[in-house]
């Protein structure tokens, strides 16, 4: 069973150019003030998402069609954060005050060390490859907001982290930062039966991730991931796109889908999508034009909408 409850070409410089810097200047004052209420409780059955931000970098405000997406982020069960940016702010319930964040890598639209803080942020989970660096931007940032330091805790690729009913395991991504010996992460979040792949930023599903999963087809037996979350940072017709070597297109996407069917690796509960998220302003169409183009079972993620993924 699944149930949903749901309140061109880029500037290659603009794109890649855009960093932690950048955003620490966010003013978070600046931004529009809105408070949402919980929009779904968490289910003791399965794995409550709440997308905090759909977008990628390229994301400056409104566009000319008037639509806006955050930065990427996502809250698990409304107590487990993974990124988090000023843009996602806004979007935290007011009766919602999660203490934990875990980060995919050191990207500025992922990365935020003042936003955490502000959010109550009291335990960061990220790459032991980029540790010292992040304990240093949260001492610096934690001192200019007169917070608490909170406590920087190093993961490795491959270790499970359990907390409460959630385990979480950090898989390696395919994806470049300003660092060259940072891993980029994804992550396998599991819950209850609950097999959830959450990618983003990433060219694809790399080999050691796919077999830390369980999902690849060499391995036998395998481990079915039931839900996916995945990047989508170009649109419908850019397979040929330069990024593709650290982001994913559409028909990437697509194709990590049906491969995953064939073998067996992907056994979704009938009727949940896949969804994207961190898709390119300039890379993509409105969100109508999504809904109407997108092939099943992918589904573009709106900020906002909360989803309960099932494991059957």
């Amino acid at each position: 069973m699944y149930i949903s409850t749901t309140a061109f070409d880029m500037n290659r410089k603009t794109f890649l150019k855009t960093t932690a810097a950048t955003l620490l200047a966010t003013s978070v004052e600046g931004l529009q003030a809105k408070s949402f209420a919980a929009t779904a409780t968490p289910s003791a059955e399965g794995l409550q998402v709440r997308f905090l931000g759909t977008g990628a970098a390229d994301w400056n405000g409104r566009d000319e069609r008037g639509e806006h997406r955050r930065l990427s982020s996502i809250l698990l069960d409304d107590r487990i954060f993974i990124d988090l940016t000023a843009t996602n702010l806004e979007m935290i319930p007011s009766d919602v005050h999660p203490e934990t964040i875990f980060y995919t890598h050191s990207h500025g639209d992922h990365y935020h060390p003042a936003s955490a803080l502000r959010a109550g942020v009291k335990r960061v989970y990220l790459g032991q490859t980029w540790y010292d660096i992040a304990k240093s931007d949260f001492q610096r940032a934690a001192k200019e907001l007169e917070k608490p330091m909170p406590e920087i805790i190093p993961v490795y690729v491959g270790q499970k982290v359990e907390l409460d009913d959630i385990v979480i395991t950090p898989l390696p991504a395919s994806h470049a930062t300003g660092y060259s010996f940072e891993q980029t992460l994804m992550y396998l979040i599991e819950k209850q039966g609950v097999r959830l792949i959450y990618a983003t930023d990433t060219g694809g599903i790399p080999a050691v991730a796919a077999r830390l999963a369980g999902i690849d087809a060499h391995e036998r037996p395998g481990n079915p991931i039931t839900a996916l979350i995945m990047e989508a940072t170009m649109g419908i017709g850019y397979d040929d796109d330069f990024r593709s070597f650290t982001h994913t297109s559409v028909a990437g996407v697509e194709r990590v889908v049906r491969v995953l069917e064939k073998t067996k690796r992907y056994t979704p509960p009938t009727g949940q999508p896949v969804y994207l998220t961190h898709m390119a302003r300039t890379l993509h169409g409105t969100q109508a034009e999504l809904d109407r183009d997108l092939p099943s079972p992918l589904r573009a993620a709106r900020d906002g909408e909360v989803v309960i993924l099932k494991a059957k």
